[in-house]
């Protein structure tokens, strides 16, 4: 059996995303109004991931800042079914967020209120950067983001991009089904 080369393994990736993303055009909005929004993330296991909880969950909708291509692969579907949004920058991406009345917050670790201390309005906006260097914004002109983090008891400084973010979206799912 002869082995596939790394390109091999890259043009087949880079097939299945062209093909998912034609079909992502007819997805459908989730159950919940929440919205991720994925700003600079390292395009590799932590984006296909993340579609794949947000399907699970209920997700509106995935506004992606500046990511390239990925393997569709690991979302195991999800990418064809959670309505995906392209934004070159941040500043666009927070202009359509701001006009739909949704209100945004940043997960950073460390910073911010714990997210199971937050009431999350209907129309929620969670904003996760990039692995190792954060948002590629400054924050200090977007005084209207909030911050939240997630309550940690080991010595780990921050969790993994996908685990954090299907924590904020369950929180979030919890809310609005409590009661």
């Amino acid at each position: 059996m002869k082995k596939r080369s790394y390109k091999d393994k890259r043009t087949q990736a880079e097939q299945r995303y062209k093909k998912h993303r034609q079909r992502n055009i007819l997805a459908k909005p989730g159950v919940h109004d929440f919205i991720l929004v994925l700003d600079h993330l390292k395009a590799g296991f932590n984006v296909p991931k993340i579609f794949r909880s947000a399907q699970a969950l209920g997700a509106h909708e995935i506004h992606l800042v500046n990511i390239p291509p990925f393997d569709p692969a690991p979302a195991k579907g999800a990418f064809k079914y959670v309505p995906a949004v392209f934004h070159e920058s941040f500043a666009g991406c927070y202009q359509n967020l701001a006009e739909r009345g949704y209100t945004c917050f940043i997960l950073e670790p460390s910073e911010g209120e714990p997210v199971d201390k937050v009431q999350f309005p209907k129309k929620s906006a969670f904003i996760f950067g990039n692995e190792e260097l954060g948002i590629s914004f400054d924050s200090e002109d977007y005084e209207e983001i909030q911050r939240l983090s997630i309550t940690q008891y080991g010595p780990v400084d921050s969790l993994n991009v996908s685990i954090a973010a299907s924590i904020v979206m369950y929180e979030y799912a919890r809310q609005q089904h409590a009661g």
